[in-house]
């Protein structure tokens, strides 16, 4: 949200974007779950508290503060915000004393309930961060009434921190009134504060503090912290920056939960719990653990003091830490600790920290002084820890154990945990875990501390879940606050199942099924939850329904009544005087005995059940067991009805009755199937089940007479029996024959057999009826009266006619003999008829064979094709014809399965071994030959060629293969083939040519080309066709078109000329189908369907030209504007590319542009053009799809040369004389081009350009022959003259127009740059507020501020001596280090080594570095030195010149100022200024990085600097890449923004840059180190480095490899790895010492290549072409690179901000100045006075010199002096701008600019001014403060030197200035004995002793 992303400094810009005071809280209910959730302002929410005895809600967020009901509605709502404040005033704020003072948003850091006094509603405590976090109270009945509020507050009331973004943690406690004397009773109220260390504001406010709630009696304040409350003293408040998460009272104690750096032991992250005695008001108790949980997990999150097992607990939400820094990962665990078990080793730290020196009784420590403070642990008497429990004056503290308490994760997650708080139903323990996305999990916590994830809710999708999560006073919902929304969610969902088995399956503790009130609920709501059975719960994966496991009777008859036992398993027991019921369907319930597990029921009576349903013999009916109105349980009882079983079967009654599942019984004479074991007329055939064997139904079972019936004959049917002697009545026997449906009775007569069976004689009929096939199955039955008789399953008649189908001779004879039917040459026409109807002889023999059709009539001399031969008499069966067919005389082998009798030969062709022509025979039996009359030719096709000759793996070239008789065989004998690959053949082939397209195949290379006729197979001789690598596009620019098409689609990539036709398609469809799709999508979706408009869309093609194996062109296609555009691809024989894959988005089509006629007020007369100029066209969206280059325009006949195209303007330059006219008008007319579109602007006219009228003629008569040349000459130059200016004006004006369509721009470009930039600050500004500030060791400070651009410098080595020696040397060296400490031997050796001539510059400011060196731990005493050699430099410039004092550093002390400064100002660097400073350099590195930098010259696009402007237009675009990042044993994405046009090692960089965010430079891996993987799904691994051989070579100059060369699309995925010993990476030790990065101005130089990257440099400035070019060209080359300034002024406007942050914590008073300048200036102006100096400007210089010059100039231009970080030559470039401007800001001379003044002056021209005022502001300031800062300074200077002397190597320094001593030895001897003091302390003799010892010369003295 706004507040928590943006500055204060930027909140005056959006004051205006804040949300009104009253608008009202969006509230909203879903369904599923249940959950009530209410929208608030005040995003993000930090706090929740609730008031539990009056329900109450109290949300803090953002300038907001809400009451709430429990059910989530607002009752009051309080604005806290914004207010004008300033992190670095103190309250209150008035805008004159406090100009950073900005409308800041009031976060809410504390919310806290107070308890009233008496029966009082009590207080909330509300906290901000406005004000240096002060305090309110407010009523907790209505909180928009004020208890208590400051509008003046003191220091001590300071409470919460005051930066957003650190923690503050608070518990209120009660405790006796002891020191103020309130006797007995009186109680004391306090609130313990813990708050993280900031940046801003006062600086010494401890981690923890007592503040003072009740009693407040004057003076005392309320919140005040009193020096007799306590607070947790500290050594460095900046060092020990707890991050506290929770703050709890329990028991006597009150506990800390935080995370901070271990400062101890291993330098990382760890989380502690501290605890206090509740009554300790000198924190005398203090004593303090680290969490040790699971492996990694490391950062708390969240907590929440619980109880687990009966036993308080704190539960503990832990994230793993990103490498050594305070960043939460994703990963994260719960732990949980035991209080009591927290408690042992807070009590075991104290007590071995009290009594054994911190040492455990292995002698190794476990306790030890935390907080750099000055105590230790002691061994005091062993009771010690009983006798003070709460430790005492004499106690150590603060004590913290070196052994962590550990935890076994209970759950883990891959998604951040952030909240925590727990519940306990039935004595199981539940946790809830909120998450960063938004998630509310539940994890049952066993009791072996394990845990079950079994249920999670989406609460708020996107949102943090905040840490204060609450359960509500009935334990039945959770309050979650996410960023701006409160939700209300209930624990479980238990009451929304309703069945046992949805609940159970639900396996939420929470839950369980209450069997006798049949409802899912908490175990306490269940009444008899105790007994067993009564309530299942679901958690349990044992436990299982109320379940019916058998029926008995499972089925029974509908007609019956019997008595039903259920089986049934879990059944809860029932008290003597309740009951169960059985309910069967719907019908009313009856009681049920219960007998153990078994429970019997009466069935019901056959009249209430159900009617069955049609169709079925059966239903089946639930049996519920009710408890009440409660249905325990059910299972299913199926009841049969015997009489629809017979019903559903009529062809055998009898049968199916008897042998159906159900029992039924069939009597025969009553004609029913029933379940009775009797039937009324006697007779019964039982079920089959209970009579195996036999069936004894009455059954007709067989035909006696043949089932074969001739149609048209008389026949007779005889049918056999059994079983029918059962029927004793008269009825007679019908046969009953059904034809079509027509039912035939025939009467039949009866015989009797011996063996139970019946004969049936039906009469004779003639069966006569239409057939189409040869015969017809007709059922047939026997009836006896009424009664049908069971026939056996499958009894037919077979009715048939040999006429129907049979339609020659042979079909005929084919028909199977017991058919009868033969073929009768009758009187008409010869038929096929049964054999006693044919009136004469039946044929013996068939009619000759008789063709009617061959195909194909061609085929291969090889043959192996099928011919198929069709006609009539062709054979009787397959054998008929068998070696019975020849074409063109050569036996044809035919087919089995092609045979069709008499009709149709299907034989394969036999080869021929010539080419022949010829009939087709086919002989059958002794008939004779059938002759076809077409002719067969045997044919010998050739292939001769084919074109092309090459194509891609993946096919869908179309090949032509060209040859001579072709058409052999039939088509679908036609095959192609390329090797074993098909070439499908897509046109109509004729004889001389056959075209194919190919398939794909899976390797590359040659195969030959093969053409199959049937089996013979063809070659195309000589000639093979080449598969070659697919087509593979890398990359596609531009990336839009507009409508009109016609663009240049330039395409590159690899063997593109494998491509016959390539082709840009783009995919279209019509925008109103896309609203009818809108409407019907919303329309359907209820109905859950999709539809698809394929039908719709459309595709609009161009063909693309090939012009190299690499490169393509192609023209966009026109779209018309009223189709949307849904894809564009490239169409590569078979390879499809979509313009996506290739760019990672979509080509983008956008309307054509807008042009406005030349004369807008009158377009139809022409414009008016003065020759010289050039034309202006305006339009509209003109670059928004096309490029300069690619735009022409045309004025009639000649080209009008466009020299710029912005968005609006168009300017070209037309020629200098007026062309014609290209059609017939006079005038000619300007017209542009932009690939299809073309623009008609109007018709130009030219002014004609009289220069100056001729001279007059009688001007030439008057005058003489000599005169008259003169003034000729005279006017000849005065022409050319003018005419030039003319012409040289024109040019200037072109490029004004220029300069001022540019700068047109500027303004939105920076406000938006700066707003991007701001959004990138905000999240680094996290990092910068804590320990994330990369400040250099003071150590390392001082290495590089003395010694710059040293490789190791003399702190970092050691003494290189033997070890005979060392001992020696090192007391010779100890003596050297006495000599300095005396002043008069140190100014005669500085000043004797100044008078040397070899004594250089760089000589004297190394001396006078080791000087400092090895005076460091007497900083007094350097001081007053650097002061006596001062007073002698003043001396020495008061004579000559006093301004150029201290300009330059040419003499030994000017450096020693210089390290005195730095020495002074490292704590101001890291207390004020080095913040500043780092988001400087962080907001130039990222403006920098946004734009393409040149890693060769360095030169970038975006810079302060002029001379390193890359003013080459670069295409560029962002590229997102998916780092993979091992972080512990998880392997986590990271999404990292670069640049395409990056190196690898630029894009290393950058990876390495957001990876190690929050990491010093120093402690990164080398770029060198790593390698850049890139990893995609098909090239799996590929390595990506800066040159290898794929780089790109052009004559003698080789480009670096960059994103774009390795065409790595938006989204890849990469990973750093780490490089092989073998490729010779540089390992971390190897990094450059100063953190200075140049770029490779020399390249890598082999065999005679130049590395380039964005640009070529030139080795020598171009030379002019002085006299070659027009003055016109000459000007424009001069002023046209001034365009380019723009850029310039927009990277300044966009960093204005930061670099004013940077001046005015260098030159603000509004703190106290340091010391160090207090004293210096105090000095300098006492100089002054003392050599009558009276000028102010000389004393403002000397100063300038001393300090900003000497001093923040260079910090400015050199930032890794005090951070560790990379200055790169780019950022290097703008930083020395900064320093420059800084410079001029210090000097008095005025700043004047002109026209020629450099670039970078003019870039500040504006600033200067006002940072002038600064400067003498903090000048004047200084001087008018109240001095005698003397004393202060020195205790100063002793602080400083026994901070940081032990750090300075003094033995190295002094051994390096003894090489100077040796040197010069003579020199300073002779110095030493010329002087009388000197003399008198022996000084030279002290030397000589020195060099004995240094140099081992005893034997020489």
């Amino acid at each position: 949200m706004l507040a928590s992303s943006i500055p204060p400094s930027l909140l005056p810009l959006l004051l205006l974007l804040l949300p009104p005071p009253s608008l009202p809280a969006e509230y909203t209910r879903t369904s599923d779950p249940p959950m009530r959730s209410l929208k608030l302002q005040g995003a993000p929410l930090s706090h929740l508290v609730l008031d539990s005895r009056a329900g109450h809600l109290y949300v803090g967020g953002v300038d907001h503060l809400y009451q709430l009901t429990s059910d989530l509605e607002v009752m009051s709502h309080v604005r806290t915000g914004p207010h004008l404040d300033s992190p670095d005033c103190l309250p209150p704020i008035v805008p004159q004393d406090c100009p950073s003072a900005t409308p800041t948003h009031n976060h809410n850091k504390l919310l806290l309930m107070e308890a009233g006094q008496g029966a009082g509603p009590g207080s909330l405590i509300i906290c901000g961060s406005l004000y240096q976090g002060i305090c309110d109270k407010r009523s907790l009945s209505n909180i928009s009434q004020l208890i208590y509020t400051t509008s003046n507050p003191v220091d001590t009331q300071y409470v919460a921190a005051n930066d957003p973004r650190v923690s503050t943690v608070a518990v209120v406690i009660t405790t006796e009134n002891k020191q103020e004397g309130g006797g007995a009773g009186s109680a004391l109220r306090l609130m313990l504060v813990g708050r993280g260390y900031t940046s801003k504001g006062p600086g010494d406010i401890p981690p923890i503090t007592t503040r003072r709630l009740f009693p407040v009696v004057p003076p005392r304040r309320a919140f005040s912290q009193e020096e007799e409350l306590g607070k947790l003293v500290v050594g460095s408040y900046s060092e020990y920056n707890n991050h506290f998460v929770k703050a709890v009272s329990h028991g006597n104690h009150v506990y800390f939960l935080f995370s901070r750096r271990d400062m101890w032991h291993k330098k990382e992250y760890r989380t502690y719990a501290s605890r206090l005695c509740i009554s300790d008001r000198s924190f005398y108790s203090y004593v303090e653990v680290p969490l040790q949980c699971g492996a990694g997990y490391n950062l708390a999150q969240g907590a929440w003091l619980g109880n687990h097992s009966g036993e308080p607990a704190l539960f503990v939400v832990m994230a793993a830490g990103q490498a050594s820094t305070p960043v939460a990962t994703a990963r994260s665990a719960l732990c949980v600790y035991g209080m009591s078990e927290l408690d042992a080793m807070l009590r075991r730290a104290q007590e071995v920290c009290y009594t054994n020196g911190g040492q455990g009784s292995g002698g190794q420590e476990e306790a030890y002084i935390e907080y750099a403070v000055s105590s230790k642990c002691l061994k005091l008497p062993k009771d010690s820890l009983s006798e003070y429990p709460c430790g005492g004056e004499h106690t150590p503290n603060p004590i913290a154990s070196a052994v962590p308490l550990p935890a076994t994760p209970t759950f883990t997650s891959t998604t951040q945990l952030t909240a925590v708080t727990t519940a306990t139903e039935a004595g199981h323990t539940i946790a809830f875990l909120g998450d960063r996305e938004g998630r509310l999990r539940k994890v049952l916590v066993r009791p072996d501390w394990s845990g079950d994830l079994y249920g999670s809710v989406m609460v708020d999708s996107g949102n943090s879940v905040s840490a204060d999560l609450l359960l509500d006073e009935s334990q039945q919902h959770v309050y979650v606050l996410t960023n701006s929304r409160l939700s209300k969610v209930p624990v479980s969902s238990c009451e929304r199942q309703t069945d046992c088995g949805a609940c159970l399956s639900l396996r939420d503790p929470y839950c369980g099924w209450c069997v006798l009130e049949g409802r899912c609920s908490r175990k306490h709501a269940c009444p008899r939850h105790t007994q067993p059975n009564h309530w299942l719960w679901s958690f349990e994966p044992t436990n299982q329904c109320v379940t019916v496991t058998s029926l008995q009777p499972a089925n029974q008859s509908k007609d019956e009544q019997t008595q039903v036992t259920l089986s049934v398993i879990q059944l809860p027991a029932l008290t003597k005087a309740e009951s169960l019921s059985c309910v069967f369907g719907l019908l009313p319930p009856q009681l049920a005995i219960v007998v153990g597990t078994s429970i019997t029921c009466q069935s019901p009576a056959p009249e209430l059940l159900p009617p069955m349903s049609t169709g079925s013999d059966h239903m089946i009916l639930p049996v519920s067991l009710r408890f009440g109105h409660v249905t325990i349980t059910t299972g299913n009882m199926t009841f049969y009805d015997c009489g629809a079983v017979s019903r559903l079967n009529q062809t055998s009654q009898c049968l199916a009755c008897v042998s159906s599942v159900w029992r039924c019984n069939w009597c025969p004479l009553d004609q029913i199937c029933t379940h009775n074991q009797s039937c009324y007329n006697q007779h019964i055939i039982l079920n089959q089940r209970d009579s195996p064997g036999l069936s004894s139904c009455p059954l007709v079972f067989a035909l006696q007479s043949s089932s074969l019936v001739p149609l048209g004959l008389s026949s007779s049917v005889v049918l056999q029996g059994r079983n029918l002697d059962v029927f004793t009545d008269e009825a007679q026997y019908v046969c009953v024959v059904e034809v079509e449906g027509v039912q035939l009775n025939l009467t039949a007569v009866v015989e009797e057999a011996n063996d139970n069976t019946q004969t049936f004689t039906c009469s004779s009929h003639q069966f006569q009826f239409a057939v189409t096939q040869l015969q017809y199955s007709a059922p047939v039955y026997l009836r006896r009266g009424e009664r049908r008789i069971d026939a056996a399953p499958g009894l037919r008649l077979h009715l048939y006619d040999c006429s129907a189908g049979q339609s020659d001779c042979s079909q005929c004879r084919a028909v199977p003999p017991e058919y009868g039917c033969v073929w009768c040459p009758g009187s008409s026409a010869p038929s096929c008829v049964y054999n006693q109807s044919c009136s004469s002889v039946p044929a013996d023999t068939c009619p000759p064979p008789l063709i009617t059709q061959v195909l194909p009539v061609s085929g291969p001399l090889e043959g192996g094709v099928l011919v198929t031969i069709t006609g009539s008499n062709l054979g009787m069966s397959y054998q008929d014809v068998v070696g019975a067919v020849t074409v063109a005389g050569v036996q044809c082998r035919p087919v089995h399965e092609g045979y069709k009798i008499s009709t149709r030969v299907v034989c394969e062709l036999q080869p021929s071994g010539r080419q022949r022509a010829g009939p087709v025979l086919v002989t059958v039996g002794t008939t004779p030959p059938g002759k076809s009359v077409q002719i067969f030719t045997y044919q010998d096709p050739q292939l001769l060629d084919l074109v092309p000759d090459k194509g891609p793996v993946s096919g869908g070239s179309r090949l032509t293969i060209r040859g001579r008789q072709l058409l052999t065989g039939s088509r679908k004998d036609l095959s192609a083939y390329l090797g074993p690959q098909p070439c499908y053949i897509v046109e109509e082939v004729n004889d001389t040519q056959l075209v194919c397209q190919t398939g794909s195949i899976n390797q590359t290379g040659g195969v030959p080309v093969r053409v199959f006729f049937g089996k013979a197979e063809r070659t195309v001789p000589g000639v093979s066709f080449r598969y070659l690598d697919d087509p593979v596009i890398t990359d596609v620019t531009p990336a839009e078109s507009f409508y009109a098409g016609g663009r240049v689609v330039m395409v590159t990539g690899r063997n593109l000329d494998v491509v016959q036709k390539p082709i840009i398609a783009v995919w279209v469809e019509p925008v109103d189908v896309q609203r009818v799709r809108r409407r019907r999508r919303l329309a359907l979706l209820k109905a859950r369907q999709q539809l698809v408009f394929n039908s719709t869309m459309t595709t609009v093609l161009e063909h693309c030209k090939v012009q190299s194996p690499s490169e393509m062109s192609c023209l966009t296609p026109t779209v018309s504007p009223e189709v949307k555009v849904k894809g564009v691809w490239f169409q590569l024989d078979n390879v499809r590319v979509h313009y996506e894959s290739i760019k990672g988005k979509r080509f983008t089509y956008y309307p054509n542009p807008e042009f406005f006629p030349l004369n807008r007020e009158a377009p139809d007369s022409p414009y008016r053009f003065k020759p010289g100029g050039v034309i202006a066209v305006e339009g509209q969206d003109l670059i928004r799809a096309i490029s300069r280059q690619e735009v022409t325009a045309r004025l009639g006949d000649q080209e009008c040369e466009v020299k710029t195209l912005d968005n609006t303007h168009l300017y070209c330059e037309p020629p200098e004389s007026q062309p014609l006219s290209v059609d017939d008008s006079e005038l000619p007319s300007l017209k542009v081009f932009m690939g299809n579109l073309q623009v008609d602007l109007g018709l130009v006219q030219y002014d004609s350009d009289s220069l100056i009228s001729p001279v007059p003629l009688t001007a030439q008569i008057g005058l003489g022959a000599g005169a008259a040349v003169i003034i000729l000459s005279v006017l000849v130059v005065i022409l050319m003259y003018r005419r030039k200016s003319k012409q040289a004006l024109r040019d200037y004006k072109k490029v004004l127009l220029q300069l001022e369509t540019l700068e047109i721009n500027v303004g939105d470009q920076c406000r938006k740059e700066f707003t991007d930039l701001m959004t990138e600050m905000m999240d680094l500004s996290s990092d910068v507020g804590g320990p994330g500030l990369p400040l250099l060791d003071y150590k390392t400070y001082a290495e590089r501020v003395f010694f710059p651009g040293q490789q190791v410098a003399p702190l970092s080595r050691q003494l290189d001596l033997p070890e005979s020696r060392r001992q020696t040397v090192e007391q010779g060296l100890q003596q050297l280090n006495n000599l300095l400490n005396n002043r008069l031997f140190l100014t005669r050796f500085i000043h004797t080594l100044e008078a040397q001539q070899g004594f250089s510059q760089r000589d004297r400011g190394y001396v006078a570095s080791l000087l400092t060196i090895a005076l460091h731990d007497k900083l007094e005493y350097f001081t007053e030195v650097m002061k006596s050699l001062l007073q002698d430099l003043v001396q020495q410039y008061v004579a000559k010149n006093p301004k150029l004092m201290l300009r330059r550093t040419e003499t030994v002390v000017e450096k020693m100022l210089t390290n005195w400064m730095s020495i002074c100002l490292y704590s101001f660097l890291k207390e004020v200024a080095g913040e500043p400073l780092y988001m400087l350099y962080r907001a130039i590195k990222y403006q920098v990085d946004k734009g393409p930098v040149d890693a060769v010259t360095g030169k970038a696009k975006r810079t302060l600097n002029d001379s390193h402007l890359l003013r080459e237009d670069i295409d560029y675009s962002a590229v997102n890449l998916t780092v993979l990042v091992k972080n512990g044993v998880e392997v986590q994405p990271c999404p990292v923004k670069v640049l395409d046009t990056d190196t690898i090692t630029q894009v290393k960089d950058k990876i390495m840059d957001q990876v190690y965010r929050g990491a010093p430079f120093s402690q990164r891996p080398a770029a060198d180190s790593l390698d850049l993987e890139w990893r995609s799904g098909q090239a799996g691994h590929l390595t990506l480095s800066d040159d290898d051989v794929t780089a790109v070579v052009q004559g003698r100059w080789k480009r670096l490899n960059t994103l774009q060369h390795y065409k790595v699309p938006d989204g890849a995925t990469v990973a750093l790895i780490p490089r092989s010993q073998s490729s010779g990476g540089v390992g971390v030790n190897q990094v450059f010492q100063t953190g200075e990065k140049t770029p490779m101005l020399e390249g890598e130089e082999e065999e005679g290549l130049r590395l380039w990257h964005l640009v070529k440099s030139s080795e020598d400035p171009e030379i002019p072409k002085h006299r070659k070019s027009s003055m016109r060209e000459r000007e424009r080359a001069k002023a046209i690179p001034e365009i380019y300034l723009t850029r310039l002024l927009s990277m300044k406007g966009t960093l204005q901000k930061f670099v004013d942050d940077v001046f005015v914590a260098i030159l603000s008073t509004k703190r106290p100045p340091p010391i160090a300048v207090r004293f210096f200036f105090d000095f300098l102006d006492d100089m002054a006075d003392k050599h009558g100096i009276d000028d102010p400007e000389t004393v403002h210089i000397w100063k300038t010199n001393s300090l900003p010059l000497r001093f923040w100039v260079n910090i400015l231009k050199n930032p890794q002096f005090v951070l560790d970080v990379q200055v790169t030559d780019s950022i290097d470039a703008v930083l020395s701008v900064i320093a420059q401007t800084f410079i001029d800001s210090c000097t008095t001379s005025e700043h004047k600019v002109g026209r020629d003044s450099p670039v970078n002056k003019l870039l500040y021209a504006r600033e200067i001014p006002r940072y002038k005022q600064l400067v003498e502001r903090y000048y004047s300031d200084i001087h008018s403060a109240a001095s005698g800062c003397y004393q202060e300074m020195n205790s100063t200077l002793t602080e400083l030197s026994g901070s940081f002397a032990s750090e300075m190597n003094s033995l190295v320094a002094l051994h390096e200035l003894y090489k100077y001593i040796n040197k010069y030895y003579d020199q300073i001897i002779m110095s030493l004995e010329e002087d009388s003091s000197g003399q008198k302390m022996q000084l030279a003799y002290r030397l000589q002793q020195v060099a004995a010892l240094v140099e081992n010369k005893v034997t020489d003295l």
